[in-house]
């Protein structure tokens, strides 16, 4: 199966780690499918930016998806934590190992589901008591297991070259980060 990443956007998401999840991953030629969970193609991020998903949540057949990533910002975290659908199939991706990111305020969405429990994970400062069960490094970008979590916008060109590490190997996360001229 080819590698098919699912980045979802929900109202007040942020702008640069959408934006540079999504490019960094197509950069990498790793099939990339922005997900609205809102109902509508257009969703606006926390800054007044709006982005055209490619999918409804509904319409994602998720057994052609490989991973799930979360970007955070206000309220956008919070409105992917209320999406029951959305956590539903992200309990269903933990419970059957497969692949998890999340950054800046959107790991909560992982600490409020319990999939964090004895896990390291890090988060945007402030958010550190939602990451139920974890423990909390504080580093830039954080890989647990099959979870990748991210401390906010400043790193968001780190962890999506995490994410490429971790689906497509460090030699192509290397080769990407030479040519954007991004030193780790």
């Amino acid at each position: 199966m080819e590698t098919k990443v699912a980045v979802h956007l929900a109202e007040g998401f942020e702008e640069i780690e959408a934006v540079s999840i999504i490019d960094v991953l197509r950069r990498a030629a790793i099939e990339t499918v922005v997900v609205s969970v809102t109902g509508k193609p257009e969703v606006t991020g926390s800054h007044d930016i709006t982005i055209t998903a490619d999918q409804l949540f509904e319409e994602v057949d998720y057994n052609t998806i490989e991973m799930i990533v979360l970007p955070g910002g206000l309220p956008g975290a919070n409105n992917l934590k209320k999406h029951t659908g959305l956590n539903n199939r992200i309990l269903d991706f933990h419970k059957n190992g497969k692949p998890l990111g999340a950054i800046c305020a959107a790991p909560l969405v992982l600490g409020h589901l319990g999939i964090l429990k004895n896990q390291k994970a890090t988060c945007f400062p402030g958010f550190e008591d939602q990451l139920t069960g974890a423990e909390v490094t504080g580093a830039e970008v954080e890989t647990s297991g099959k979870i990748i979590t991210g401390k906010g916008a400043g790193v968001a060109i780190k962890f999506a070259l995490k994410i490429v590490e971790s689906l497509k190997g460090k030699e192509l996360a290397d080769t990407l980060a030479k040519k954007m001229i991004f030193k780790p």
